[in-house]
């Protein structure tokens, strides 16, 4: 009998989870290890900042669901990996330590929400807020609502959404967030008393960290950066690019731009994303010895089949450097998924300005990428098991996603934008004239019918993630 033990049971620790649990679960032992007992569906928590989402809505216990995938769940915060005896230790949440031995291990802890990157950010000092977690989110609609009131007292409010550090990812989230506030300002009737601002580490509004989209209509190609300022400009808000936030006061986020020039945004309520680094795991050899420079790169992310190191105009032109099976290639049967595999690099092309800051949109590894990465190494899993070889590979050259971004949650006056890529990563090598993508297949799209497709995908993921029939018909 195979061990086979997850940490993480975020997109892409569950996804593989499911998977594993229904093919050999009966057969095998499957160990979830998570701080939470409960799945959380990150996507709408855009909904819950705003006030339009109950957080409950976003949440489903996991145990039952593992109970009939037959996969054991220890509620638990994994502290400990040892590589080479094959255990895992956590911390229980109803207190003790709990050990789990295993033959393969999945890494998709997903991110360290790393505040202290930039001194000042984050809800722990009240200063800005965020809504990565549904406690975060939570704490985000309660201040924004108070901004609310003000605004409905007849004081002008300056609102700012965006990133909080030169390295941060997820910029597809601000966006999503501030046109929400648009809308929900809007339908309260107080737009007129708001500013908002979109401050990002992007190269180019619509950059979302993947070089940016091009897509063809009526015989043109449009690029997302038209796309999202023509967003912008319809709804009055104002993007501040090229900026890395470096510290934040109450009231104020100091930053440095691409030039080296030092400045500052004032604002009354402010959510920027920080950035994200690996879990602080600990990797212990047989004897002790720390052996996490074999597993894990600086930031924390693990070290995969990836090819480091390439320098940017290197790894832009060589798709094959992105990992196609994310397996460790110290220990082979030690596996990474999401956010919590290291990549080669940036997609988007990086910046350092005259001061040496480095200003460069990180990677997305979230939502569909993860859960597409979860399914690829928990089937390369259960090929191991069953066929000691593994027979699934998809590298994000070769990964189709598809975002939709809601700009309100209402099915009847809302709207979406809905941009399709093929693949995430440029390639140039089979798309040389078409910057890296398929322009048949990459889209975008605004319009209402983007908002039943978000509202559609919040049902139909909250009921493929609980393992309900059909689950396996829903792709990732």
């Amino acid at each position: 009998m195979a061990k086979v033990v997850i940490i993480g049971a975020g997109f892409a620790g569950h996804t593989a989870a499911m998977y594993l649990g229904s093919a050999i679960g009966r057969d095998h032992e499957i160990t979830m290890i998570n701080q939470s007992d409960r799945f959380l569906f990150v996507p709408s928590l855009v909904w819950v900042g705003v006030g339009r989402m109950n957080p409950d809505k976003t949440r489903f216990a996991l145990k039952p669901v593992y109970d009939r995938m037959g996969v054991k769940f220890i509620h638990g915060k994994a502290t400990e990996v040892h590589p080479d005896e094959q255990y895992v230790i956590a911390e229980q949440a109803g207190g003790g330590t709990a050990r789990a031995d295993y033959d393969y291990l999945i890494v998709a802890t997903g991110p360290h929400l790393d505040f202290k990157a930039t001194p000042g950010l984050g809800p722990e000092h009240g200063t800005t807020f965020s809504i990565c977690t549904a406690a975060h989110a939570t704490q985000a609609r309660d201040q924004y609502l108070e901004a609310v009131a003000r605004m409905q007292r007849g004081e002008t409010q300056r609102i700012v959404v965006g990133t909080g550090h030169g390295g941060a990812t997820c910029q597809g989230a601000a966006f999503e967030y501030v046109t929400n506030i648009h809308k929900d300002l809007v339908r309260r009737g107080v737009r007129a008393k708001a500013e908002l601002v979109y401050l990002s580490n992007e190269r180019a509004p619509g950059d979302f960290g993947v070089r940016g989209v091009h897509v063809k209509q009526n015989g043109k190609v449009l690029s997302s950066e038209d796309f999202i300022r023509a967003v912008f400009k319809e709804y009055g808000i104002r993007p501040e690019v090229q900026k890395a936030v470096t510290q934040v006061e109450p009231g104020k986020a100091h930053w440095q731009d691409f030039a080296g020039n030092a400045g500052e945004t004032a604002f009354d309520f402010g959510m920027l994303i920080p950035r994200f680094a690996g879990m602080p795991l600990k990797y212990i050899g047989k004897n002790g010895e720390d052996v996490a420079s074999k597993v894990v790169n600086a930031n924390g992310f693990v070290l995969v089949d990836g090819q480091y190191g390439l320098p940017y105009p290197d790894l832009a032109k060589n798709p094959d450097a992105w990992p196609a099976v994310y397996q460790n290639p110290n220990y082979h049967n030690l596996f990474a998924a999401g956010i919590a595999f290291a990549p080669p690099g940036p997609i988007s092309q990086p910046h350092t300005n005259p001061n040496g800051m480095a200003i460069s949109a990180a990677p997305p590894r979230t939502g569909m990428v993860s859960g597409i990465i979860g399914r690829v190494v928990a089937m390369n899993v259960i090929d191991l098991i069953q066929r000691g070889r593994m027979t699934h590979h998809e590298r994000m050259t070769e990964m189709f996603a598809a975002c939709i971004a809601s700009m309100g949650d209402s099915l009847w006056d809302g709207s979406a934008a809905v941009i399709i890529v093929y693949p995430v990563v440029p390639d140039t090598r089979r798309y040389p004239n078409e910057e890296g993508r398929d322009l048949f297949v990459t889209h975008m799209e605004m319009g209402l019918s983007g908002a039943w497709m978000k509202r559609m995908i919040h049902s139909t993921f909250m009921h493929k993630l609980q393992g309900r029939i059909g689950w396996q018909m829903i792709p990732e």
